[in-house]
């Protein structure tokens, strides 16, 4: 008797075969770079050698996730024994619980995921981590705007991914439906402030307890109006006071908290920060302010509601900055004429922190530098500065780096021609605001 062989066995073969032969070649690939000499490589090699590495851990992310994904449906962790499919991951990769259970949301986040999400991850254009928010995102975005602007957010996203990190694609996606679905963007971002409202004015609160030695313990959330005030009134007071400082930064806080409270006993005397006196900022737009419909920003990128902006509005410790649409500042007081007060402001306004390529440093932490030096004759005004933390700043003073305003009046640096021969300007995209 002639046993036939089994069709379903030969053609598994026949795509087990390719498959494992391109995982043993991909191996030996890798083996045979571990044991190339980095050091043997020019600079550029170098640097195109680490963008490859990393496009091929991405690549190598989405074929581990679709793996697990679906290890996970076939229920290969029950069958063996594993209550879950994270625990017998924890014993077979051996990987804690959380990270497994964590590679298991994911898988099944990217299998439900649109299809250009698995590509760009497959082609190494994302990480695993941009995923994550990509996904998170467009799902918000079906929720409120149905389909079609939930495959058009996509596109955008993977594109913002090529220069942003996950954290600031997420704080970017909180704007998403102005670009994609831009009839119900208002409407989404005021349901979105008021619940947030809702939640911090729910959630607030300051325990202070007693210790048996007379000291108190603080603990607490404060609300994002209070957080603002807060962190206005004890940063400039929690700085080092020198290199010889050699208090903690907790310490710091603890000691600014109290020169505030001391401070605040007699009303006027908080130092100036930066320049400026210590004050909060909020940034709306003139002609949605005056039809009292627009949302406010604070200078740490947080959002009120336009109720809340209007009332501050009304207090003499809080300035109302006001912007066209264009977002140059049209009103930001009137004071001396040096990079302080309201030139400052406007120049906050514009940069909103460091303004150098790559930089997150926010406003507090910078000094204000001018483009054309005062020494040389330069000016004191908007269009001669420009917003630098103190690292930046005195790296344009002893580099090649060069800086000007573009077409735009916004702040474009040029790097030294041995970093890019074609020396083509570069901006900081971590400070914008969409």
């Amino acid at each position: 008797m002639v046993r036939r062989p089994n069709p379903r066995v030969s053609y598994t073969c026949s795509i087990v075969g390719p498959w494992w032969r391109s995982w043993r070649r991909a191996e030996a690939a890798i083996a045979e770079c571990l044991d190339a000499s980095a050091w043997a490589l020019p600079e550029h090699q170098l640097v195109a050698a680490l963008d490859a590495a990393h496009r091929l851990e991405q690549r190598l992310a989405a074929v581990k996730l679709a793996l697990v994904r679906e290890l996970d449906g076939r229920g290969t962790a029950t069958a063996q024994g594993a209550s879950s499919t994270a625990v017998w991951l924890r014993d077979r990769l051996r990987l804690g619980v959380g990270a497994g259970r964590r590679l298991v949301e994911l898988a099944a986040t990217l299998d439900a995921a649109p299809p250009g999400v698995r590509d760009a991850l497959a082609s190494g254009l994302v990480d695993v981590a941009q995923v994550r928010v990509i996904a998170d995102t467009v799902q918000t975005v079906h929720t409120a705007a149905g389909t079609q602007a939930a495959d058009k957010a996509v596109g955008v996203l993977v594109n913002w991914a090529a220069q942003f990190d996950a954290t600031q694609l997420r704080r970017l996606g909180t704007r998403i439906l102005d670009h994609v679905a831009p009839e119900v963007a208002d409407a989404a971002t005021e349901a979105a402030l008021r619940a947030q409202e809702s939640r911090t004015t729910r959630d607030r609160h300051i325990t202070i307890s007693e210790q048996t030695d007379g000291r108190l313990r603080l603990t607490g959330i404060l609300d994002t109006e209070t957080a603002a005030a807060l962190r206005a009134a004890i940063d400039p007071l929690s700085a080092p006071t020198g290199p010889d400082d050699a208090r903690t930064a907790g310490q710091r806080r603890h000691d600014a908290l109290a020169d505030a409270c001391r401070l605040a006993l007699r009303t006027g005397e908080l130092p100036e920060n930066g320049g400026d006196p210590t004050q909060v900022v909020v940034t709306t737009g003139y002609d949605a302010l005056a039809r009292q419909l627009s949302a406010g920003t604070l200078d740490t990128g947080l959002q009120l509601t336009p109720e809340v902006v209007r009332r501050l509005a009304c207090d003499a410790a809080i300035l109302p900055a006001v912007l066209n649409g264009a977002g140059q500042p049209l009103d930001v007081g009137r004071q001396r004429r040096l990079i302080t007060g309201p030139l400052r402001r406007a120049l906050v306004l514009r940069d909103k922190g460091c303004a150098f390529p790559g930089c997150d440093r926010p406003p507090r932490w910078c000094d204000a530098h001018h483009i054309h030096h005062w020494a040389d004759g330069g000016t004191t005004n908007l269009t001669n500065a420009v917003l630098l933390c103190g690292h930046h700043h005195r790296h344009l003073h002893h580099s090649d780096w060069a800086v000007r305003l573009g077409r735009d009046s916004h702040p474009e640096f040029i790097p030294p021609a041995w970093l890019d021969p074609d020396q083509l300007p570069r901006r900081n995209h971590y400070h914008r605001r969409t």
